[in-house]
Formats: structure tokens, C-alpha cells, sequence
């Protein structure tokens, strides 16, 4: 569905993006992560027309990017971080302009229109002035809007930015109900929520896709050793140094509270049934055991700062 092969992109004297090459497929819902001046918001302009590239192809729907402009934009539905509303027109007109201007039929306009406000759930502010919705409607308006017209592509930066908690769980429910039936690029700062709702995850940083895979793939590639997590009753510097003692254990580090360990171990070795028998033979009361994967957080940081640490020693 859409493809993007050695696209370049130079700021004067600054690179952008370098050599970056990647695909989606249909109906794949995928994550786009990197820090702050990664690329991100540059390819994600380029994909959607905003911008040309300095070099490099870019395709979606067989269609090339450059050639087929207007056919490419007809094809997306965009959602910017700075969600487009007019804040003094209703839910309803501000949607039936955006469909006019997306070109949707006269005849079928309505229907259009009364499609998206189901499918976001803002049936009940259809006829309210969108300047005075709370931060969470005005956000499902801002996805209606790109809805529009059924594209088959939805380009989402930053979806849940600024809502809260109840709202953020009520879009990502949202996004997941369009998968399958959309593709999806979803750019978050909020990597739980990336890893919550994408099949997989492209990582850029300083302009180059430093990884893509599935979370589970990247933690596999990337765990060098195996991480337990221990809850025991007992709590005291005591216990950390007794799990400390265990064959083939490196590392004891105490997370969240009282009583509740993570600990480091070879790779390839589950010291599960070691460490259980050490809790038990001192008398304190096991509450929990279990392996733990590193989290995207720390796939994320991982990746960032092996890039940095190659270029220095380079």
C-alpha cells in the first residue's frame, strides 16, 4: 500500500532524511517513533503530499508521489498533531465543507457525513459549534474529517495528544476498530500506546529507519539477557543481597516499592525455579514470579543510544 525507497530530504545544509526505505501493507496498522527532530514529521509531509523529497520514490497505491499529487492526497486521510477545525462552525457544517472539498459526491454527501459521525460517536454534537466541544470531541471530529471519503491510507500524528485518560483509551479504541479496514501510520510520543494498538513499529532517528519489526521481534532481537520480576512479603536490604547470591544472577535492582525486585540473569538461563526455592528456604512469602520483556520504552532508548555510541566511535 505504500512504499518508500532511498527518499532523501535536505533543509539547505541540513539532512532530514537519509536513504530511508520502507513498506506497509494493506490494512497493517503501523507504529512511526523517533525523537524530537528524528524525520518524522518530514516524511510523514512527504507521504502526504505536503512537501516533495530532495530524491528517493515514494508510492502509495502504485501511485507515485510526485507524479500523482491530487491522486495521492484523495487516497489519505491526515490527521496533523494541530487538529484543522474551525472553531466557530458546527460538527455538521465544518464535515459537509471538508467533504465538499475532498470532492465526495453531492448525492451521497449526506450519508458520507452521517457515516463518520457514527463511526467516531459524535452523533450526540453533530449540531454543536465546535469551538465549545471538550479536547476529546474535538479530537474525534479532527478523525472524522479525515474519514472522510473512505480513504484507504489514515496518516494519524499524535491522535491522543492532550486528553485524558478516559478519552485516550475511548481513540485508541477507535484506531483499533479502523484497522483492517484502513491502513494506519500512527506517530506517538506515547510509546505504552504504540505498542498498545500497532502490529509493528518503525524507529527513526537523525533521518534513518533504525528499526522495524514487530514489538515482540524487536524484543527478541534486542533483550541481550532475561529479566525476572520477584514480589516477596519480606521487605529489607536482605533480600535483594540473598537473590544477589544465585547462581548466574547479575543484577538485582528494586522497582516500585517495597518488596518487589527485577532481576537480571544470563540469557538463555530461567533462573525461575532457583530463585523460588531460595524465597521459600528463607521463610518469606512469594507473591509473584515471573519473566519480563523489555518494554518499548527501553527497546526505544536502546536503539536510540546504540546509533549515537556507533557514530562516536566512528
Amino acid at each position: 500500500m505504500i512504499e518508500v525507497e532511498n527518499l532523501t530530504k535536505f533543509y539547505g545544509p541540513v539532512t532530514a532524511l537519509r536513504q530511508v526505505n520502507f513498506s506497509v501493507d494493506s490494512g497493517e496498522i503501523v507504529g512511526f517513533l523517533g525523537p524530537n527532530g528524528a524525520g518524522k514529521t518530514t516524511a510523514l509531509r512527504i507521504l502526504t503530499c505536503f512537501m516533495p523529497p530532495t530524491s528517493g520514490t515514494v508510492r502509495v497505491a502504485g501511485l507515485d508521489c510526485q507524479e500523482h499529487p491530487l491522486k495521492v492526497r484523495a487516497k489519505i486521510g491526515y490527521l496533523p498533531e494541530t487538529v484543522p477545525l474551525y472553531s466557530d462552525m458546527t460538527v455538521f457544517r465544518f464535515l459537509a465543507f471538508v467533504a465538499d472539498a475532498k470532492g465526495v459526491p453531492r448525492s451521497r454527501r449526506r450519508g458520507e457525513i452521517e457515516r463518520v459521525i457514527e463511526v467516531c460517536a459524535i452523533s450526540s454534537v453533530a449540531q454543536r459549534i465546535i469551538g465549545h466541544l471538550s479536547k476529546g470531541f474535538r479530537q474525534r471530529v479532527g478523525i472524522a474529517q479525515a474519514l472522510l471519503n473512505n480513504p484507504p491510507i489514515l496518516i494519524l500524528d499524535e491522535p491522543t495528544i492532550g486528553l485524558d485518560p478516559a478519552q485516550i483509551v475511548e481513540i485508541r479504541s477507535l484506531i483499533k476498530q479502523l484497522g483492517g479496514e484502513q491502513t494506519i501510520i500512527l506517530s506517538s510520543h506515547i510509546l505504552p500506546e504504540v505498542s498498545q494498538i500497532c502490529q509493528r513499529i518503525l524507529i527513526i532517528n537523525k533521518g534513518q529507519i533504525v528499526a522495524t519489526d514487530t514489538p515482540a521481534n524487536l524484543t527478541a532481537q534486542l533483550q541481550r539477557n532475561l529479566q525476572v520480576f520477584i514480589e516477596v512479603e519480606e521487605r529489607g536490604p536482605e533480600v535483594a543481597e540473598t537473590l544477589a547470591t544465585v547462581a548466574d544472577v547479575l543484577e538485582v535492582r528494586p522497582v516500585n516499592g517495597a518488596g518487589r525486585y527485577l532481576i537480571e540473569t544470563k540469557r538463555g538461563q530461567d533462573l525461575r525455579p532457583e530463585l523460588a526455592r531460595t524465597v521459600v528456604e528463607h521463610g518469606w512469602q512469594l507473591r509473584e514470579l515471573r519473566l519480563q520483556d523489555l518494554s518499548l520504552e527501553e527497546i526505544f532508548m536502546q536503539l536510540v543510544t546504540d546509533e549515537e555510541a556507533e557514530e562516536e566511535q566512528a
